[in-house]
């Protein structure tokens, strides 16, 4: 008697189980249960007790029965939430205001949950204290010995993307110095700026935005660059974003305190001097983020400054940089970086190649 007691409450303990849950039919017969996330009309994400988010192509599912309401939008802008079944190759919702209704498969554009409707509805219009994206980079390295060098290498990135505009702010320095050389500092470069996008259609955008640079070992106190100008998204996929931009900019740049070799003497002697720059350029770039599976990201930035007040002289920048998350909050960066420009000081180098990896802090998931 007690074994059927329990054989009973497993049974229902079971069913139950089941009945409180998604279940999805494939063509090949297959069964899944567990939740429906979201779909796109490609793919579909269930999430399962077991084996976590599973990625299904909706073109292979046969039956949906839910026992959640779903949102569910279709082609020609119209919408329905409610419980979802399917039937003849049509999908039935059970609204509570409408009754059922009924559309074809092929009319399905997007499936949400609750949590990912009120997810995107706030993605739609996020406050200005909501809805950044990014993280912070560190870099440490540290040698003694035969040699006596420290490396420190610190770098942030956010983003506030929209539907209508983004905001991007950037700050990065990288500092090194080895008390075996004369001078003891050999490298201390700092550069940030923010930049602001607004759509003028989901092909095209206008942009403004300031950079700043200084940097130690060029003689560069600072360079101001305030640009803005047009952009287009050649491509811009879930995966897949390459820009191009164009427009022009204002370059205020002062070097100083640079040593000049005087004529010949013994000792030789030096003296400084200061130098400042101001005038107009143009401004020309292509940016590509690219996503290589489901943990890496490569981003790539190329831009070409030529100066409109004396076309022999330009300045031009590359940054290729890759983020692999080891964990929700923790990731795995390399940046590459190189500056060229045509008239810094005498003294100093036109080239600056900067290499730094470390570890990436998202502070959202």
């Amino acid at each position: 008697m007690l074994r059927k007691m329990l054989g009973v409450v497993l049974f229902v303990s079971i069913s139950s189980g089941l009945m409180l849950a998604d279940q999805i039919t494939l063509k090949n017969g297959d069964h899944l249960t567990g939740k429906i996330v979201k779909s796109d009309a490609k793919t579909l994400v269930l999430h399962t007790e077991f084996a976590g988010d599973v990625t299904i192509q909706f073109a292979a599912i046969v039956q949906i029965t839910t026992d959640q309401e779903l949102h569910v939008n279709m082609k020609g802008g119209k919408s329905a939430v409610g419980m979802v079944t399917t039937s003849d190759g049509k999908l039935e919702i059970a609204t509570k205001s409408s009754g059922t209704v009924e559309t074809p498969k092929e009319e399905v554009t997007v499936i949400r949950s609750d949590a990912e409707q009120t997810a995107y509805d706030k993605s739609l219009h996020p406050t200005l204290t909501h809805g950044w994206t990014g993280g912070t980079n560190i870099g440490f390295s540290l040698a003694r010995g035969n040699s006596e060098t420290e490396n420190l290498a610190l770098a942030f990135n956010a983003a506030h993307p929209t539907l209508k505009d983004k905001i991007s702010l950037s700050a990065s320095s990288i500092y090194t110095t080895n008390q075996l050389a004369t001078p003891s500092t050999v490298a201390n470069v700092v550069t940030g700026g923010f930049r602001y996008d607004r759509n003028i259609n989901p092909r095209t955008f206008v942009f403004v935005g300031a950079d700043f640079m200084s940097n130690q070992l060029q003689f560069l106190d600072l360079r101001a660059v305030y640009d803005g100008g047009l952009g287009l998204h050649a491509v811009k996929t879930d995966k897949t974003v390459l820009d191009f931009l164009a427009g022009g900019n204002y370059t205020h740049e002062t070097y100083s305190n640079g040593p000049s070799v005087m004529p010949p003497t013994t000792p030789p002697t030096f003296t400084s001097y200061g130098k400042t720059d101001k005038f107009g350029a143009l401004t020309l770039g292509e940016e590509l983020t690219q996503k290589l599976g489901a943990s890496t990201v490569v981003t790539q930035k190329l831009y070409f400054y030529p100066d409109l007040s004396d076309t022999s002289q330009y300045r031009g920048t590359f940054n290729f940089g890759t983020v692999t998350k080891i964990s929700k909050w923790l990731g795995w960066q390399n940046q590459f970086a190189d500056v060229y420009v045509t008239n810094p000081p005498s003294t100093a180098k036109k080239n600056d190649v900067i290499f730094t990896t470390g570890l990436n802090i998202a502070f959202t998931h």
